[in-house]
């Protein structure tokens, strides 16, 4: 991507989605434009950053950009497949942003279908763009948040730590506990479950 592209555009927004890899629950999209952020440095891969630092920049993105979010559920999931729901999740970020971008810079190899906007997608763009590494964190952190109210419903998968991704205790629990409406039924290992119960 040539650099004189970006630099021509006023309004960029970075666009990156969490929880695609999990076993339960949605996927979840973030578009942020980055409007006064004192310090862009700061804004890394959510993956990188521990918990309090992604709420704390969480909490100074929400007073220093706009920023727009989008839900896949799980239904969808099943029905499109996840690639297709984390497009429809980040189409569903980029609606709702109350001003629209010239430029989307979208975290991946690939960017979601008939876009309106002006689109690039950048491979781990989220470790070195600072609006794509911020859309990882407010996606991130809006899941998890997410994820710890349904661990509340479905107690004992301990989703609140693991946020429905495939650890042992998430495992062990589908064993004893068996599968939620919220898992993803589409997905091997809770498909293996699904089928060896049967």
């Amino acid at each position: 991507m040539k650099v004189n592209i970006i630099i021509k555009k006023k309004i960029i927004s970075g666009v990156d989605e969490a929880g695609r890899g999990s076993w339960a629950g949605p996927v979840v999209s973030a578009a942020v434009i980055l409007k006064n952020y004192p310090n862009a440095k700061e804004l890394k891969d959510s993956k990188i950053l521990n918990k309090k630092d992604r709420n704390e920049i969480f909490d100074k993105l929400k007073n220093n950009s706009i920023i727009g979010v989008g839900f896949s559920s799980v239904k969808e999931i099943e029905k499109f497949n996840i690639l297709q729901a984390t497009f429809l999740s980040m189409k569903r970020a980029i609606n709702s942003l109350t001003l629209t971008p010239d430029l989307l810079l979208i975290d991946g190899n690939r960017i979601p279908p008939k876009l309106t906007i002006e689109a690039y997608p950048i491979i781990e763009g989220d470790k070195f763009i600072s609006e794509i590494s911020a859309a990882s964190i407010v996606a991130k952190v809006i899941r998890d948040t997410h994820m710890k109210i349904l661990d509340k419903k479905y107690p004992g998968y301990g989703f609140t730590n693991n946020a429905g991704y495939g650890v042992k205790l998430h495992l062990d629990a589908l064993k004893t506990l068996g599968v939620t409406p919220i898992h993803r039924q589409t997905f091997k290992p809770i498909h293996n479950i699904l089928y060896e119960e049967n």
